[in-house]
C-alpha cells in the first residue's frame, strides 16, 4: 500500500509538471463548452417577418386570412405591394412573403380555392411551418363554401357561424429546451475527445518511463510492475473524474446550460466512460513498442471513432452507412444514452447502454493484461 501511494503521487506530481496537462483536463473543456454555446447561440424562436401582397382587394374572407396569418406566433405582418417582394426579400427586410391572388375569396366561396404564392429564399425552415397552417385554415373554409354551394351570403352566415362556435383552445408557453440539450450534447462529444486523449497522455507515461530506464530502475526496488501500472490507473481515474466533476459544474452553473439531466446521473455514466477510455490507452500502451508508435495509434483511433459516433457533429447529418458502424463505438453509447435521458426514458430503461460501456471497459482491460503478459521481450508491466 505504500508503494502504491508513493507511486501516485510520483504520477500526480510529474503530470503537474506540465502546464499542458493542466490545459488538457481543466482549460479545453471550458473552450469546447464556450464553442457549443457559439455554435448554438443563433438557434431559438426568432420573430418572422412576413410581407402580404393582396391582389384581391379589400374582401372580408381574405382579410380574415391575412388576420389569421397575423396570429400565428413570432410572425410580424405587413402588407406591401408585388413591385416591391423581390427586393425586399433580397435585402433582408422580409424573411419571406405570401401573394393571394385576384378572386381568391370567391374561390372559396366556391368551394376551390385558387393557389397562393409563397415566396421566400430561406427555404422550408421559414415556409414550412406557415404552409401547413395555411392550407389547414383555407381547406376548411373551402369546406365551408363547399356547403354554401356558392351562396355568398349563406358562406357568409356559415362563416360567422364558424369564427362564432370554434372550440375553445388553452394553450400554454413552454420553454424550448432543445438548445440546452444540443449544447449539452456538443459540449459532451467534445469532452469525449478530451477524455480519450487525456487517459492516453497519462498511460503514456508508461512506454516514456519504460524508454528512459525509470522503468526498470523502479522494478530493481521494492516496487513490482503490477502496483506500477495500478497507481497510474488510479492517477488517471482521479485526474478525469476531477475533469468532469469541473467541467459539468462550469456547464451547468457558469454558462446556465441546463442539460435536462440530473447532475450525479450525468457524472455517473461520464466515469463509467472513463473506464472504457483508460482500458483503451491500457491497450493502446500494451500494442505499442514506443512513444511514437502509440501517437500513432491514438491518432489512428481517437479522433476518427469520435468523429463516426458523433462527437464533433450530430450523427445524423452523416450517411446511413456509417451510422451503422458507429453502433460499435462506445462513445455513440454514452452519447445516445444521453440523448434517451433527456427525452424522459428513465435509467432503468437505458441498462443495456450502461452495460454495454461496461463490456467495452472489461474486453479492452483483458485485452491490455493479455498484450502485457505477452511482452516477454520487453519485461512485461504485470
Amino acid at each position: 500500500m505504500k508503494d502504491t501511494l508513493w507511486l501516485i503521487r510520483k504520477t500526480f506530481l510529474s503530470t503537474f509538471k506540465k502546464p499542458m496537462n493542466l490545459l488538457l483536463y481543466f482549460v479545453f473543456p471550458v473552450l469546447g463548452i464556450l464553442l457549443a454555446t457559439l455554435i448554438h447561440s443563433g438557434s431559438g424562436d426568432t420573430e418572422l417577418r412576413m410581407g402580404i401582397v393582396n391582389q384581391d382587394g379589400g374582401r372580408q374572407i381574405t382579410q380574415g386570412v391575412i388576420d389569421a396569418v397575423g396570429r400565428m406566433d413570432s410572425m410580424l405582418v405587413s402588407e406591401i405591394e408585388e413591385n416591391e417582394v423581390k427586393d425586399l426579400i433580397a435585402s433582408g427586410e422580409l424573411d419571406a412573403a405570401i401573394i393571394l391572388p385576384a378572386g381568391f375569396a370567391q374561390s372559396l366561396i366556391d368551394g376551390n380555392p385558387s393557389d397562393l404564392k409563397i415566396i421566400s429564399i430561406k427555404g422550408a425552415q421559414v415556409t414550412g411551418q406557415l404552409k401547413a397552417y395555411l392550407e389547414q385554415h383555407i381547406n376548411n373554409l373551402a369546406s365551408v363554401g363547399r356547403v354554401a354551394q356558392g351562396n355568398e351570403v349563406k358562406f357568409k352566415t356559415l362563416y360567422e357561424n364558424y369564427q362564432k362556435n370554434g372550440f375553445e383552445l388553452a394553450t400554454e408557453k413552454i420553454d424550448d429546451q432543445s438548445i440546452n440539450h444540443n449544447k449539452t450534447n456538443q459540449t459532451i462529444g467534445y469532452l469525449l475527445i478530451l477524455m480519450l486523449v487525456s487517459a492516453s497522455s497519462l498511460s503514456g507515461i508508461l512506454i516514456k518511463e519504460r524508454e528512459n530506464r525509470t522503468y526498470y530502475r523502479l522494478l530493481s526496488s521494492p516496487v513490482n510492475a503490477r502496483t506500477y501500472v495500478l497507481s497510474n490507473v488510479i492517477v488517471n481515474l482521479t485526474m478525469m473524474m476531477l475533469q468532469i466533476a469541473v467541467t459539468l459544474w462550469i456547464m451547468i452553473t457558469i454558462f446556465h446550460v441546463d442539460p435536462g439531466i440530473p447532475y450525479w446521473s450525468m457524472f455517473f455514466i461520464l466515469v463509467l466512460f472513463a473506464l472504457v477510455a483508460i482500458s483503451l490507452s491500457l491497450a493502446i500502451v500494451a500494442f505499442s513498442s514506443s512513444s511514437s508508435a502509440a501517437s500513432g495509434m491514438q491518432n489512428l483511433l481517437l479522433i476518427p471513432t469520435s468523429l463516426l459516433a458523433g462527437c464533433m457533429f450530430p450523427l445524423a447529418l452523416m450517411p446511413a452507412a456509417m451510422q451503422q458502424i458507429a453502433h460499435f463505438l462506445p462513445q455513440y453509447w454514452l452519447l445516445d444514452t444521453f440523448s434517451h435521458l433527456q427525452q424522459g426514458v428513465s435509467m432503468g430503461e437505458l441498462s443495456l447502454n450502461l452495460i454495454i460501456l461496461i463490456v467495452f471497459a472489461v474486453a479492452l482491460s483483458l485485452i491490455a493484461i493479455y498484450k502485457f503478459g505477452r511482452n516477454n521481450d520487453t519485461r512485461s508491466y504485470i
